[in-house]
Protein backbone atom coordinates (compact mmCIF):
# COMPACT_ATOMS: atom_id res chain seq x y z
CA UNK A 1 0.00 0.00 0.00
CA UNK A 2 1.61 3.47 -0.89
CA UNK A 3 2.15 5.95 1.96
CA UNK A 4 0.31 9.11 0.90
CA UNK A 5 -3.06 7.27 1.19
CA UNK A 6 -2.78 6.62 4.79
CA UNK A 7 -3.47 9.97 6.09
CA UNK A 8 -7.20 9.97 3.96
CA UNK A 9 -7.54 6.47 5.84
CA UNK A 10 -6.96 7.86 9.07
CA UNK A 11 -8.92 10.53 8.22
CA UNK A 12 -12.08 8.38 7.14
CA UNK A 13 -11.79 6.12 10.33
CA UNK A 14 -11.76 9.25 12.68
CA UNK A 15 -14.73 10.56 10.48
CA UNK A 16 -16.67 6.96 11.20
CA UNK A 17 -15.64 7.20 15.06
CA UNK A 18 -17.14 10.92 15.43
CA UNK A 19 -20.25 9.83 13.84
CA UNK A 20 -20.65 6.93 16.18
CA UNK A 21 -19.66 8.58 18.97
CA UNK A 22 -21.78 11.56 18.27
CA UNK A 23 -24.88 9.29 17.16
CA UNK A 24 -24.57 7.44 21.36
CA UNK A 25 -24.25 10.20 22.63
CA UNK A 26 -27.54 11.44 21.20
CA UNK A 27 -29.85 8.48 21.52
CA UNK A 28 -28.02 6.33 23.96
CA UNK A 29 -27.02 3.04 22.49
CA UNK A 30 -28.65 2.01 19.22
CA UNK A 31 -31.53 -1.18 19.63
CA UNK A 32 -31.75 -3.67 16.57
CA UNK A 33 -35.16 -2.91 15.71
CA UNK A 34 -37.14 -5.85 14.75
CA UNK A 35 -39.72 -6.07 12.10
CA UNK A 36 -42.78 -8.22 12.07
CA UNK A 37 -45.96 -8.54 9.78
CA UNK A 38 -48.04 -8.00 12.24
CA UNK A 39 -48.55 -4.91 14.37
CA UNK A 40 -47.29 -4.65 17.51
CA UNK A 41 -49.72 -4.16 20.75
CA UNK A 42 -49.49 -3.57 24.24
CA UNK A 43 -50.04 -6.76 25.55
CA UNK A 44 -52.13 -4.89 28.41
CA UNK A 45 -54.10 -2.79 26.03
CA UNK A 46 -56.76 -5.02 25.26
CA UNK A 47 -58.03 -7.82 26.81
CA UNK A 48 -57.66 -11.14 25.23
CA UNK A 49 -60.96 -12.56 23.86
CA UNK A 50 -59.49 -15.36 23.67
CA UNK A 51 -58.53 -16.28 27.19
CA UNK A 52 -61.61 -15.01 29.79
CA UNK A 53 -64.31 -13.26 29.06
CA UNK A 54 -64.34 -10.09 27.86
CA UNK A 55 -66.91 -7.97 29.70
CA UNK A 56 -66.52 -4.88 27.17
CA UNK A 57 -70.36 -3.99 25.77
CA UNK A 58 -69.13 -2.29 22.86
CA UNK A 59 -68.52 -5.40 21.50
CA UNK A 60 -72.55 -6.54 22.41
CA UNK A 61 -74.63 -8.20 19.74
CA UNK A 62 -78.60 -9.38 20.28
CA UNK A 63 -79.85 -12.66 18.66
CA UNK A 64 -83.31 -12.55 17.54
CA UNK A 65 -84.15 -15.20 20.02
CA UNK A 66 -82.32 -12.92 22.93
CA UNK A 67 -84.43 -10.20 21.98
CA UNK A 68 -87.55 -12.05 22.19
CA UNK A 69 -86.67 -13.56 25.53
CA UNK A 70 -85.84 -9.97 26.82
CA UNK A 71 -88.83 -8.50 25.78
CA UNK A 72 -91.12 -11.26 27.21
CA UNK A 73 -89.15 -11.39 30.29
CA UNK A 74 -89.13 -7.92 30.83
CA UNK A 75 -85.40 -7.70 31.18
CA UNK A 76 -84.13 -4.25 29.50
CA UNK A 77 -80.65 -3.61 27.37
CA UNK A 78 -79.39 -2.06 30.20
CA UNK A 79 -79.99 -4.42 32.42
CA UNK A 80 -78.00 -6.90 30.03
CA UNK A 81 -75.06 -4.59 29.71
CA UNK A 82 -75.23 -4.48 33.64
CA UNK A 83 -75.37 -8.05 33.98
CA UNK A 84 -72.85 -8.24 31.48
CA UNK A 85 -70.02 -6.32 33.14
CA UNK A 86 -70.85 -7.09 36.72
CA UNK A 87 -72.84 -10.32 37.04
CA UNK A 88 -70.74 -13.57 38.18
CA UNK A 89 -70.10 -16.84 35.40
CA UNK A 90 -71.84 -19.70 36.32
CA UNK A 91 -69.01 -22.08 35.14
CA UNK A 92 -71.51 -25.03 35.60
CA UNK A 93 -74.29 -23.89 33.26
CA UNK A 94 -71.18 -22.13 30.76
CA UNK A 95 -69.31 -24.24 27.74
CA UNK A 96 -65.94 -22.80 27.81
CA UNK A 97 -64.94 -24.92 25.08
CA UNK A 98 -67.50 -24.37 22.83
CA UNK A 99 -66.53 -23.51 19.17
CA UNK A 100 -66.35 -21.45 17.07
CA UNK A 101 -67.48 -19.23 20.23
CA UNK A 102 -67.11 -19.98 23.93
CA UNK A 103 -70.39 -19.56 25.83
CA UNK A 104 -70.36 -17.96 29.38
CA UNK A 105 -73.48 -17.91 31.64
CA UNK A 106 -73.48 -14.77 33.84
CA UNK A 107 -76.04 -14.54 36.94
CA UNK A 108 -77.23 -11.59 38.63
CA UNK A 109 -79.57 -9.03 40.37
CA UNK A 110 -81.62 -6.48 37.21
CA UNK A 111 -82.34 -3.33 38.86
CA UNK A 112 -85.89 -4.23 39.16
CA UNK A 113 -84.76 -7.48 41.63
CA UNK A 114 -84.77 -10.23 38.43
CA UNK A 115 -82.44 -13.23 39.22
CA UNK A 116 -81.41 -13.86 36.07
CA UNK A 117 -78.68 -15.85 33.47
CA UNK A 118 -77.86 -14.41 30.97
CA UNK A 119 -75.78 -16.43 28.22
CA UNK A 120 -73.16 -15.02 26.19
CA UNK A 121 -71.25 -16.21 22.97
CA UNK A 122 -67.70 -14.54 23.20
CA UNK A 123 -66.98 -14.21 19.27
CA UNK A 124 -63.78 -13.13 18.18
CA UNK A 125 -64.87 -9.51 17.26
CA UNK A 126 -68.39 -9.74 18.99
CA UNK A 127 -69.72 -10.57 21.94
CA UNK A 128 -73.69 -12.35 21.19
CA UNK A 129 -76.54 -12.13 23.89
CA UNK A 130 -77.89 -15.53 22.95
CA UNK A 131 -80.67 -16.12 25.59
CA UNK A 132 -81.80 -14.45 28.73
CA UNK A 133 -83.69 -16.61 31.71
CA UNK A 134 -85.22 -15.34 34.73
CA UNK A 135 -84.61 -17.71 37.57
CA UNK A 136 -87.35 -17.34 39.37
CA UNK A 137 -90.12 -17.02 37.27
CA UNK A 138 -91.19 -19.18 34.54
CA UNK A 139 -92.06 -17.19 31.80
CA UNK A 140 -94.65 -18.43 28.68
CA UNK A 141 -92.38 -16.96 25.65
CA UNK A 142 -92.94 -18.39 21.90
CA UNK A 143 -89.52 -17.09 20.71
CA UNK A 144 -87.50 -18.34 17.79
CA UNK A 145 -85.16 -20.96 18.60
CA UNK A 146 -87.50 -23.00 20.76
CA UNK A 147 -88.43 -26.21 20.61
CA UNK A 148 -90.82 -28.85 21.88
CA UNK A 149 -88.53 -30.94 23.55
CA UNK A 150 -90.41 -31.01 27.01
CA UNK A 151 -93.78 -31.53 25.34
CA UNK A 152 -92.70 -35.20 25.02
CA UNK A 153 -91.23 -35.85 28.79
CA UNK A 154 -93.70 -38.21 30.61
Amino acid sequence: MNKKWLPYIIIIALGIALFFVKRYQQTGPVQPKTTTDRKTKDPAAEPDRNRGFDRRISYIEYTEHAKCRMKCRKISQAEVEEIMQDGKINYNKSNVNARPCPAYALEGVTSDDQLVRIVFGQCDLKTKVITVIDLNTDWTCDCPGDDDKYKNKK
